[in-house]
Order: structure tokens, then sequence, then C-alpha cells
């Protein structure tokens, strides 16, 4: 597969994905303002890792949070959470080219919140005494993300599906961060709950662009094989967030209802 020329904002993707330095990772050079003439599309099968993060088929099992070593290490995983979600925007971008720029500019807009939200995540963590890399990480999104066989899947299990589950995460662990008096954690996990709907916003707005109506059922047959909406949820869910996003109430509905194993409609 050839790279992109260089000085591209494609070419900018693809060092982002493949570079194995974390300070790359955390703070890629400026975004170009040239775009590829005829790209093509490019579908990286894996991103390039610092030698920091050790990543694992199974991370390493998580502490309770009433300490500061099992704090950090949730925090850690947040953290890797973020770096791959700026990855797969980035891939994205490049696997599909011929979808229109607004939906890539936006892709590589958000790429850029999720770095931000890792440099918030990484000074609590040296906050509470660590730093990047002494846990190890597991690449999940990654395993499954690459699945989409085109941007209407991507959109479904991006926007609609992991970065909407992280309203209801990102508040249920704000809620324990504080509960054990950890105010500095339970503020970063808002901020960054806060910001993610409008990455969910943009998920409703160019699935209905790629796809139509969203409903549960076209967002669920959507969604890349063998995924299911467990995973894409937080219970209860975050009505109001949700709502802010555009996800019809009606859809919010089914998706709390939802069972394992239920048929489609």
């Amino acid at each position: 597969m050839e790279a992109p020329a260089p000085g591209t904002v494609e070419r900018w993707a693809w060092d982002y994905i493949l570079g194995t330095s974390l300070d790359l990772k955390c703070a890629p050079p400026p975004l170009p303002d040239v775009w590829e003439e005829g790209p093509v599309a490019r579908r990286l099968a894996a991103p390039g890792r610092p030698s920091e993060l050790v990543v694992l088929s199974r991370a390493g099992k998580a502490r309770g949070l009433s300490t500061a070593r099992g704090r950090a290490q949730a925090l850690h995983a947040f953290f890797h959470h973020e770096l791959q979600a700026a990855e797969l925007m980035a891939w994205a971008l490049l696997a599909f080219p011929d979808t229109p720029r607004e939906f890539r500019a936006g892709l590589l807009r958000i790429a850029e919140d999720e770095i931000r939200h890792m440099h918030m995540y990484a000074t609590v963590i040296e906050r509470l005494g660590h730093r990047i890399g002494d846990f190890t990480v597991r690449d999940w999104f990654w395993q499954r993300v690459p699945t989409c066989a085109g941007p209407l899947a991507f959109v479904a299990l991006m926007g609609l599906g992991l970065e909407s589950a992280n309203l209801e995460h990102s508040a249920s662990f704000a809620a324990r961060f504080r509960a054990v008096g950890d105010e500095p954690g339970a503020r970063v996990q808002e901020l960054v709950g806060l910001e993610e709907i409008a990455h969910v916003r943009f998920g409703v707005r160019w699935f209905t662009e790629f796809g139509g109506e969203l409903t549960f059922e076209s967002w669920r047959r959507a969604l890349p094989e063998p995924l299911t909406p467990l995973l894409m949820r937080g219970l209860p869910l975050r009505r109001d967030a949700r709502t802010r996003a555009g996800q019809p109430a009606s859809f919010q509905d089914e998706l709390e209802a939802w069972t394992p194993g239920a048929p489609s409609s």
C-alpha cells in the first residue's frame, strides 16, 4: 500500500496511525491544509505502538478505585481509549476517501478532541503518582472498527455505539471518583462526557446522510457482525445527553429495553 503524498492531510493521518513515538501520539504536528487529489482507499490493519505501551490480549486486572493506583489504572485505560479513537478517526479518513470532505474534516476535528482528552487524562494520572506506560493496554477498538465495510457501519459503531456508551460510562466513573474524594479525576471525566455529546451528534448527522432515518433497527443492522448493542450503552441511559446529541426517544427506548438474543424486527 502506497503512502499518501507528504504534506497532505492524508499523510498526516497515515503518519499518526503508524507512528511509534508517544510524543507523536500525544502531540502530532499541525494539520496541513492540502488534501490529496483523487485519494485512493487505504485500509490500515493496525496502528504503530510506542514502546511505552505494552499491548496484551487482556489488560491487567483493574484494582478498586479507592486507591490512587486503581484510579490511575482506570484513567490509563481511558487514555488508551482516546488514543484508539483518534487513530480510528484518521483510519476512517483514509479508508473512505469517497465520502464528502465535510465528513472527513469532521473526523479530524474529533481526532483533535480525542488527543486533547489524552492530555487531560495523562495529567490526572501523573497527579496520582503514575505515568503513561505503567499499565498494560488492549487494542480492543482496533480489533473491531476496521471490520466496518463502509462509512455507515463506521458511524454506527463509533459515533452511535462506542462514543454514545461513553456518555453513560463517563458519568458513572465521575460519580465513583467523586465518591472516593477524587474531585480532579471526576471533573476530567465529566468534561470528556460533555464533549462527547458533539461527537455523538456528528454520528447521528452522518448516519442519516449515509443511511436514512435513524431508528434502533436501522442502526442495529448497520453494526458490523458479530457486534450487538450490548457494549454500546450504559444502564440507565443518559437520556438528557443522548437527546441533546439528536438520538430520538424511540431509539433510546428500544436501546434501553434491548436484551441479548433479541431478534431483529
